[in-house]
């Protein structure tokens, strides 16, 4: 028998696959990795507990963390999540169930992706959506390969500096290998020339702008470029969708419809283009179709572009997704339909400007933002010493006022905070 019960090999299975490898022991597989860096003896794991000691001990772990209200936004937004979606995405069919591959067996996982594709498609405003991404950082970064591939013998991108800074560094990693010319710049206009691929711009800015996106297709087409839009999804209920500014590409997180935070993920990341670039989309995408007795049916399609077909010549190696993420984006926006994402961002904005003019009220800030063009975040310019501010505002619960690298701090507000909550920052504030 193995050597641990959990494993199904047989003492003789596993002699017979040493034998085939021609090695004699399993320490020989690994030969190659120096002593000092093997463990010796026992692992010192704790003693057996019963179920009720594990749930005892880990609620009592969980009582060490301390709850926030969280007034923070820069790409990850506490939002209301309705109860039903945990309870729909915990279902054994949709929470352990792998890529699709099979479709006689896959229909519902199928038909979800394909519902989720339909209506990133409809926020956007785009063609197609592929089935989702790791997140909206590496969506990005894909996005502007995606410019190089479909744009032949260009090889220089350009991404906006006014972009999420997390969004920015994920993108370097990216550009780091690749044959591929990087340039970062707050006029990205500036930089079109004949050797540029892709440019990607966002349409709400990292201090919390909304983006006047105006005229950029055009001059980003006229030098046979192609324009992404960074978008927060959520947002896309009221603001002009990448389609209206004239994107080919549309890209960005989808954590703010209703994914609730925890501890950086998971998230997930969405990705739709005009239907002429379809063939350069990473990722699968789930089609209609019919069967053999003219059934309603749905399959994977294009999936040569996938690292398990092609292998290196893959598009991207988006694979096997967290289409659990994507589940759940769809069950919420089907909950809230066009109404309820249009509330949302409106009880957001009221609250946001709440809370700006409240905090100028104090004297402890000056403006950061041009005029009242923000919808949920925006940015000030302390005042006062910012450690401080941060540590007297934890200490009341409050998680907010984010420094960034310019040195202004951010302030965020969703549909979750009330009046008594954003007089209660302010209270913390003026005690300064």
């Amino acid at each position: 028998m193995s050597s641990f019960a959990y494993f199904p090999h047989t003492g003789e299975d596993i002699r017979a696959m040493l034998e085939r490898i021609g090695v004699s022991s399993l320490d020989d597989l690994y030969f190659d990795v120096p002593a000092d860096f093997l463990h010796k003896g026992e692992y010192d794991l704790p003693s057996a507990m019963s179920e009720q000691e594990v749930r005892s001990y880990f609620e009592k772990l969980g009582a060490m963390n301390t709850t926030l209200k969280v007034f923070v936004g820069q790409g990850a937004y506490d939002h209301y999540v309705p109860s039903v979606i945990p309870y729909i995405t915990s279902r054994s069919e949709f929470l352990t169930s792998y890529t699709p591959y099979q479709s006689e067996i896959s229909q519902g996982t199928l038909r979800y992706i394909f519902e989720y594709q339909s209506m990133i498609c409809r926020m956007t405003g785009m063609d197609i959506s592929n089935a989702s991404m790791y997140d909206g950082p590496t969506a990005a970064a894909e996005a502007l390969r995606m410019c190089v591939a479909c744009t032949r013998r260009r090889n220089k991108v350009v991404m906006s500096t006014k972009l999420l800074p997390n969004v920015q560094q994920v993108i370097r990693t990216y550009m780091k290998y690749p044959d591929m010319e990087l340039v970062a710049a707050d006029d990205v206009l500036a930089e079109l020339g004949p050797d540029v691929a892709g440019v990607l711009v966002p349409s709400v800015g990292k201090h919390g702008g909304i983006q006047d996106l105006e005229g950029y297709a055009d001059r980003i087409h006229a030098c046979g470029a192609l324009m992404a839009v960074y978008c927060d999804l959520s947002t896309l209920a009221v603001l002009r969708t990448p389609a209206e500014w004239g994107a080919d590409i549309a890209v960005g997180d989808g954590q703010s419809l209703g994914i609730p935070l925890n501890f950086g993920g998971p998230y997930v990341g969405f990705m739709a283009c005009k239907k002429d670039y379809m063939r350069k989309l990473p990722g699968r995408i789930v089609g209609q179709t019919v069967d053999g007795e003219g059934r309603r049916c749905f399959v994977l399609t294009l999936q040569a572009r996938e690292q398990h077909i092609r292998r290196e010549k893959a598009t991207s190696n988006i694979c096997s997704n967290e289409s659990l993420m994507a589940l759940w984006v769809t069950v919420y926006l089907s909950l809230m339909g066009p109404e309820g994402m249009r509330k949302v961002n409106e009880l957001g904005s009221a609250g946001a400007h709440y809370l700006h003019d409240r905090l100028m009220s104090t004297g402890k800030f000056e403006d950061f933002m041009t005029g009242r063009n923000y919808l949920n975040e925006f940015c000030l310019k302390p005042l006062v010493d910012v450690e401080k501010l941060q540590k007297a505002l934890l200490d009341g619960g409050y998680f907010a006022a984010l420094q960034l690298e310019d040195g202004t701090v951010t302030f965020c507000v969703t549909e979750k905070h009330g009046k008594e909550e954003i007089d209660g920052l302010v209270k913390i504030v003026e005690g300064l």
